[in-house]
């Protein structure tokens, strides 16, 4: 591949940034866009409670994170796995480490020195970068139009890769205003819903006052999707105001959202004793409390305290309190219902988005050819733990490939 070619990369993340570094060492003209001041603004703030890159798990269960995506991603993460991602990483003079829970993260936890010896490396591979560029669509002619402090700027290119982000966190430059333009261009684009994002479960304004921003640690949170399967998982939570969100209720979010959209309303499980068996709990309910209030009782046989309790007088009443058994019960599997998601501008990330029915082998639009698409705005999601990160840097790499190979093809002809 000669310079001859000249690719415009629309989008600074680790999508957008993954093709920059496959176009360039193929030798290719790069030029990477960002509407925001800086690159990478989404992946810093990712960061920022530590760099989570990539997760540990076998291949076959890390795959299957992706869903109802799992088949359209497999061949693009197996040809860039979560090890070819830390030795990739290892290349930047970034170490990384195994956590306790299989999360890899770099040893530093920080995103910044990543990004900062990533961004040196495509510098020295010839790549350009441009800032407060905020990509408008094409013109008549098939320019592509940029905002810029100067006034509209039109460039043309060879080849371009879009990885304009999902529609999540509008602040960080991810606000979806690509969709219309790729619509009118012929695209087949799903529409943006909020994945990994809390949910709405109208709670009364006793709990909300009292409870707002407390943690339910040590839960484990069951439910059955539309499809029947069900799904236990241990883990922690937030109450909020409204309703739920954290680690544990992203990890059902996307089966959450589809069976609201489907019915108005889903219902999980919270066993909020799930190191004690139901037989136990019965028993120390019914124990002898003497002048003790129930609280108090609940309290001293069970530590169950605070927003637990909380969560138990939100959702039982008086006459379920009042019965030892059915409170036992309550407590090894509480009905919690959630009636909306929370807006996608809440939402750590997005689905939907490009389909890839729309896209060849290579992420090309049939409908446009030449214009690849990678990273969060195609039209697939995963939970956090490493999979989105992985996902963009994989999708990013096959973008980046395939406008290579879509290049030489043309200038064999």
């Amino acid at each position: 591949m000669t310079s001859a070619f000249s690719v415009a990369v629309i989008g600074g993340g680790p999508a957008g940034l993954m093709a920059a570094e496959v176009l360039a060492a193929a030798g290719v003209r790069v030029t990477v866009y960002d509407a925001m001041p800086s690159l990478g603004r989404k992946f810093l703030l990712a960061g920022v409670g530590g760099m989570n890159i990539t997760h540990s798990e076998p291949l076959q269960p890390f795959l299957n994170r992706y869903g109802a995506r799992r088949e359209a991603l497999a061949p693009l993460i197996d040809a860039f796995s979560p090890d070819a991602l830390r030795t990739w990483i290892a290349g930047l003079g970034i170490d990384t480490f195994v956590g306790s829970s299989g999360k890899v993260f770099p040893t530093e936890m920080k995103a910044a020195p990543l990004l900062r010896a990533w961004l040196a490396r495509l510098r020295a591979a010839g790549a350009v970068f441009h800032t407060r560029h905020r990509w408008t669509g094409w013109d008549a002619a098939g320019a592509l139009r940029f905002e810029t402090p100067h006034g509209e700027l039109l460039v043309n290119a060879d080849a371009t890769v879009l990885a304009l982000g999902g529609g999540s966190w509008a602040k960080l430059g991810s606000d979806g205003a690509w969709l219309p333009w790729l619509m009118e261009a012929g695209v087949d684009v799903a529409p943006l819903l909020p994945s990994n994002c809390g949910f709405d479960a109208g709670w009364s304004a006793v709990l909300a006052e009292k409870f707002a921003g407390a943690p339910i640690k040590n839960v484990a949170l069951s439910y059955a999707d539309l499809d029947g399967v069900s799904e236990t998982r241990r883990g922690e939570f937030v109450l909020t105001a409204t309703g739920v969100e954290g680690n544990l209720i992203y990890a059902f979010s996307a089966r959450l959202r589809d069976a609201i959209a489907a019915n108005g309303s889903a219902t999980f499980h919270l066993d909020l004793l799930p190191d004690f068996t139901l037989d136990k709990v019965i028993a120390e309910v019914a124990h002898p409390r003497g002048s003790r209030s129930l609280s108090s009782h609940l309290q001293s046989r069970l530590n169950l305290k605070g927003a637990k309790v909380g969560l138990l007088h939100e959702v039982l009443s008086k006459a379920d309190f009042n019965d030892p058994a059915r409170l036992a019960k309550a407590i090894k599997a509480l009905p919690v219902t959630v009636n909306a998601a929370r807006p996608l501008d809440e939402a750590i990330s997005s689905a939907g988005g490009v389909t890839f029915g729309a896209l060849d082998a290579g992420l090309m639009l049939k409908a446009k050819p030449g214009v690849f698409c990678a990273g969060e705005m195609l039209d697939w999601e995963a939970p956090t733990g490493g999979y989105l990160l992985t996902g963009c840097f994989a999708t990013g790499r096959a973008a980046g490939l395939g406008a290579v190979a879509w290049l030489k093809q043309r200038g064999e002809q």
